[in-house]
């Protein structure tokens, strides 16, 4: 049967349209490829040795994905050292042990150095306990060695305001220190007991990677915070300035090179819709220190008294 030309010229235009939009798929996949495989290479597993570079900035949070990539760094034999950069206050004790942790399983390996920014306080500090040779700034803000569990008892407002507020518990320092009722010395003793437990366990870090003596440790280690020179002088710290030093004691004492690739680790990060309207909404109510569950390890200037 002979086609209406019209129709025949339709399908002729159809035909030359999927080819066009085929030939366009396979070019769309050919350059994601490239991409990829420039992508891949630019993050240095590709291209032979290198040094690697962690950015740890902001609260010091419990972190599996982060944990996880440290883990194949330490394995990776292509990473020749890895460069730690702080500018932290601090976070959770569990945050920053759980880091501190991660980042001997990594020095176990290869040379880890710590750079501190402008503050490296608190748990900010405990990580760079991990690290060989640590290099601050003569302003950097470090120190603040400490923990401290916080709330806040609103039950005298909630009065004023008519709301009465009752817990059953299982026992009396179940669920202590509570904002909804006054503490009492029990359990202000148990809280206590927790908060000296969690700092012993931060002392000792200090005594075992400073190589220092208990007595001088806990000179140090009352919660003030130091200048970079004041830690250098101290023996918090072992030297000043900042990447082009770490890079030149990597070369001086471990004899990796300046002139090796530096490339930044990247953790993968899901955002938590719930936290993110806590920190937006809540944020602007509480300081974000009273919203962290958990013994923090953190330093917090100028937010009131204690």
């Amino acid at each position: 049967m002979m086609l209406d030309p019209d129709r025949l010229l339709d399908r002729r235009r159809l035909k030359r349209g999927i080819t066009i939009w085929r030939a366009l798929a396979i070019i769309a996949v050919v350059a994601l490829i490239v991409v990829a495989v420039g992508r891949f290479a630019l993050d240095g597993r590709a291209g032979g040795d290198y040094v690697a570079r962690l950015w740890i900035s902001g609260l010091i949070l419990d972190d599996p994905a982060r944990d996880e990539l440290l883990a194949e760094v330490a394995e990776d034999n292509d990473v020749r050292a890895l460069i730690l950069r702080i500018n932290s206050p601090g976070g959770t004790m569990a945050g920053s042990e759980a880091l501190y942790l991660s980042l001997r399983g990594v020095a176990a390996h290869k040379p880890v150095i710590a750079v501190m920014g402008g503050t490296a306080a608190s748990g900010g500090y405990m990580a760079a306990l991990a690290a060989e040779h640590i290099v601050a700034r003569n302003s950097t803000i470090t120190g603040s060695i400490g923990v401290i569990l916080q709330t806040a008892e609103v039950s005298r407002m909630l009065s004023d305001l008519g709301i009465v507020t009752e817990a059953i518990k299982s026992a009396p320092l179940k669920g202590v220190p509570s904002p909804f009722e006054a503490l009492n010395e029990s359990g202000r003793a148990a809280a206590q007991s927790v908060v000296d437990d969690m700092y012993d366990l931060f002392l000792g870090l200090l005594i075992e990677r400073r190589s220092m003596a208990r007595p001088v440790a806990e000179q140090l280690a009352d919660g003030r915070v130091y200048t970079g020179r004041q830690a250098v002088a101290n023996g918090l710290v072992d030297e000043i300035g900042g990447e082009q030093q770490a890079l030149a004691w990597l070369d001086s004492q471990r004899g990796v090179s300046p002139a090796l690739p530096l490339y930044d680790l990247e953790v993968d990060e899901t955002e938590n819709v719930v936290e993110r309207l806590v920190s937006s909404v809540g944020g602007a109510v509480l300081p974000r220190r009273l919203m962290l569950d958990g013994l923090l390890a953190v330093w917090h200037p100028g937010l009131g008294r204690e």
